[in-house]
């Protein structure tokens, strides 16, 4: 026999469908709402109702044209009250960003730290006391954080953020470490949803994430692609070579080791970043050569992925959005040379319009969409600031 359907299920599931239709066609009337969904518009009524209660959407007072039957008012989305919390720990920094339910950046704050020399332990105390900063300025402008993802260098798998070799960790529960609720998730796949949903990006994309490792998120019709396991696009451990120099993950000749911030910056006889665009911007010949074997590099191992898995576009992200003018053509080259002779067409490659941004919006972003997926929850479970565990 059928189970019946608890009224509470009923009513969190007519919440995500109202505030669904909300975001993908708002500003919408009432009566437009029912009609696209379906439900009465009594029960509609009732949803934005609860959700002007919770502050997840709002109604103005201008008439919508072109509704049949006496005009109403336009429901919207609201980015006055709920909000998400973004984080990221990367090997030379850490970064905390607010976003509103309108995907509107309210807070945003980086700090360079070298994360190579601190325990687990060091390392989130100090993203904690960031967060919580973050957290007390949205708060002031009345927003509530109704939950947050970080965003950690190597893969994830089951809360447990497996290894990173570049941060010299390996098997830790970030989430037990941090005194609130938080999401653990591999950089580079929330940084390809950043890309998609605040760099107004294409549908299909492999977004390809330099620092200190290289990693890559496929999306996939709007969708994040993460394998099997949830270890897809550890782009940074391909072959570029099986006899070229040993990696940390102890194979030999991986694109880490050609393209990578360390590796660009070895070749190039330097220490920081900013020297090397410097020296770059002034034409000094073992910088240039340094960017076109990084870019040569990439380009045999964007190949492989294109045989793979055929992207229209790819993107390049993190160090390879300053760089790009410098690797671009390498890369480009490289794959049209190696494409052309499987009369395979090369994906347009473009720049990264978010740059160190992407992995932190896309943690934030991430939130911001399981709320509008199933807002049932957070409309009865909010609380002012961040709840500590």
């Amino acid at each position: 026999m059928t189970q019946p359907v608890r009224h509470d299920s009923m009513r969190a599931r007519n919440l995500g469908v109202v505030l669904g239709e909300v975001h993908r066609n708002g500003p919408i009337t009432r009566a437009a709402l029912a009609e696209i969904t379906g439900l009465t518009k009594t029960t509609v009524s009732k949803m934005v109702g609860d959700l002007l209660d919770a502050g997840m959407v709002a109604e103005s007072d201008a008439l919508r044209d072109g509704e049949r039957g006496r005009p109403g008012r336009a429901v919207s989305l609201s980015g006055g009250r709920v909000a998400a919390l973004g984080l990221e720990v990367s090997v030379a920094y850490l970064s905390v960003c607010v976003v509103d339910l309108t995907l509107a950046v309210r807070v945003s704050h980086t700090q360079a730290v070298d994360n190579q020399v601190a325990s687990p332990v060091e390392t989130l105390a100090h993203l904690q006391k960031l967060a919580h900063r973050a957290v007390d300025e949205a708060r002031s402008a009345g927003l509530v954080i109704a939950g947050s993802a970080l965003a950690v260098p190597g893969p994830v798998t089951g809360g447990l953020f497996c290894t990173a070799p570049n941060l010299g960790w390996s098997n830790v529960r970030v989430g037990d470490l941090l005194n609130f609720p938080v999401t653990v998730e591999n950089e580079a796949n929330l940084a390809a949803l950043g890309e998609l949903w605040f760099g107004s990006g294409p549908l299909d994309f492999l977004r390809v994430s330099g620092e200190i490792g290289i990693g890559a998120g496929l999306v996939i019709d709007g969708r994040l692609f993460r394998g099997a396991h949830g270890f897809a696009g550890e782009l940074g451990h391909m072959i570029v070579s099986p006899d070229g120099p040993a990696c940390r993950c102890g194979g030999q000749g991986c694109l880490e080791q050609y393209a990578d911030q360390k590796a660009l910056l070895r070749a190039a006889g330097l220490a920081r970043m900013p020297d090397l665009l410097t020296h770059l911007q002034a034409g000094e010949k073992r910088a240039l050569r340094a960017c076109e074997r990084a870019g040569q590099a990439l380009g045999i191992v964007l190949t492989s992925a294109v045989h793979l898995m055929d992207p229209g576009t790819i993107v390049l992200g993190g160090i390879f959005a300053p760089l790009f003018p410098w690797v671009h053509a390498p890369a480009r080259e490289t794959m049209t040379a190696r494409l052309a002779r499987m009369r395979r067409a090369v994906p347009e490659l473009t720049v990264s319009r978010l740059g160190v941004d992407a992995a932190t919006l896309g943690a934030a972003g991430q939130v911001i969409h399981r709320i509008i997926a199933d807002p049932g929850t957070y409309v009865t479970t909010t609380q002012t600031g961040l709840a500590p565990r």
